[in-house]
C-alpha cells in the first residue's frame, strides 16, 4: 500500500504523507489548459477509454448519453456513442452512472454501464458493440439484475474491472438520510456495498456469475455472495491501482466526515456505527471491534462530498508517483 494521499478540494491541493502535510504551492507548477473546446457536454459524470489500444475518449452524461471523442486530441469532436435517455431516471442523483468496457473489448465487444430507471430502480447490463465500432448496439442490452432503490440519493454507481477480471460494483445506502433504512449493517442487502462478479459465466438462477472466493460465499446467515465489501455510506467512484492492485474508494458522509478507504476482501467500512473517525451512531462509545477504519478523513471545512479518484503511475509528474489523487 502507498502512503501517499493527494486530495484536490474547491480551493485546496493537498499532499498527504506519512508525517508531512505539502501544499499545493510546494508541487512543481505545470501548465492547465482546457480541452474539448468545441464540444458541450450535458453533466458529464466520468470519463474513460475502452482499453483496446485506441485513442477514443468516452464521456458518460447523467442524463442518459455516452458521448465517443475519435482521439484525445483536445480539437476531438464528439458523437453518440450509446443513448438510453428515453430509459434512464436522472432525478436527483440518478442517471447514467458508470460505464466499463470489458477486459477483452478489443475481442468480445462487451461494456457494463450502471443506471436507474423507472421508479428508481438500478440496474446493472451489458451491452455489445455494433457492427460500426463507433456504436453500440443498443438491441444488445443484458440486464444483469436491478435493485430497488427505496430513495432518490446515494446510488453509488461506479462500475470497474479488476486486475483480477471481476466486475466490482459500487452501491450507496439507499438514500434518505442517517442510514434511514438500515442498509449499512445489513450484508442480507445489495446495498451499502461494493459487489464483486464474474461476468463470463453464470451461477444458477443469476445472469452473472459469483466468484467462489468471495468472502461469504457458503455462509449460513443469508448474507449475499456477491458482497465484496460492505458498511459503505455512498462510494462515490473507486478505482485500482494498476501496479499493487490496491482498491480505494472515496466514500461520501453524512454531515461531519468525508472519508477515503483501502477496499479490502470481506472489509465492514462501519457505516451507520462510524462516520470517518468519528461514532455515529451512537454518538459516543460505538462499538469498532471489526470495523475497517478510513486511510483518511476530513471535516466539512475542507470539503463536502469526497470523489473518489486514482493512484498516479503516469511519466510525467514523478513527485506524484505512486500518490493516491481524489477530489471533492
Amino acid at each position: 500500500m502507498q502512503g501517499r494521499v493527494v486530495r484536490s478540494a474547491v480551493m485546496a491541493l493537498l499532499l498527504i504523507t506519512t508525517a508531512v502535510t505539502v501544499h499545493a504551492q510546494d508541487l512543481q507548477p505545470r501548465e492547465l489548459r482546457q480541452v474539448f473546446v468545441d464540444n458541450d457536454f450535458e453533466q458529464p459524470l466520468f470519463l474513460t477509454h475502452a482499453g483496446d489500444g485506441t485513442d477514443r475518449v468516452f464521456i458518460l452524461e447523467k442524463t442518459g448519453t455516452i458521448k465517443l471523442l475519435p482521439s484525445s486530441r483536445e480539437d476531438a469532436i464528439a458523437s453518440d456513442f450509446l443513448v438510453l435517455n428515453d430509459v434512464v431516471n436522472d432525478i436527483a442523483e440518478g442517471g447514467l452512472l458508470g460505464l466499463a468496457f470489458h477486459p477483452d473489448y478489443r475481442a468480445n465487444g462487451r461494456l457494463y454501464v450502471n443506471y436507474t430507471h423507472g421508479n428508481f430502480v438500478s440496474r446493472v447490463s451489458e451491452f455489445r458493440i455494433s457492427a460500426n465500432p463507433n456504436v453500440v448496439d443498443r438491441s444488445s442490452e443484458r440486464v444483469l439484475f436491478d435493485i430497488d432503490q427505496p430513495a432518490v440519493n446515494h446510488n453509488g454507481g461506479q462500475v470497474t474491472f479488476g486486475p483480477d477480471g471481476m466486475l466490482y460494483i459500487g452501491f450507496g445506502d439507499g438514500g434518505a438520510a442517517n442510514d434511514r433504512f438500515e442498509n449499512g449493517q445489513d450484508p442480507t442487502t445489495l446495498l451499502a456495498a461494493i459487489l464483486r462478479i464474474d461476468v463470463d459465466s453464470r451461477t444458477t438462477g443469476l445472469e452473472y456469475g459469483i466468484p467462489e472466493d468471495n468472502p461469504f460465499v457458503g455462509n449460513s446467515e443469508g448474507w449475499r455472495e456477491e458482497i465484496w465489501a460492505y458498511g459503505l455510506r455512498n462510494p462515490w467512484r473507486f478505482s485500482f491501482d494498476r501496479i499493487t492492485g490496491d482498491l480505494w474508494a472515496g466514500d461520501v458522509g453524512q454531515g461531519a466526515r468525508e472519508e477515503v478507504d483501502l477496499i479490502v476482501r470481506g472489509g465492514n467500512y462501519g457505516w451507520n456505527t462510524m462516520e470517518g473517525f468519528l461514532c455515529f451512531n451512537p454518538s459516543s462509545d460505538c462499538n469498532q471491534t471489526g470495523l475497517v477504519l478510513p486511510v483518511i478523513d476530513y471535516n466539512r471545512q475542507q470539503g463536502v462530498s469526497v470523489t473518489g479518484g486514482y493512484v498516479y503511475r503516469g511519466r510525467q509528474l514523478d513527485e506524484l508517483s505512486g500518490v493516491y489523487l481524489y477530489g471533492d
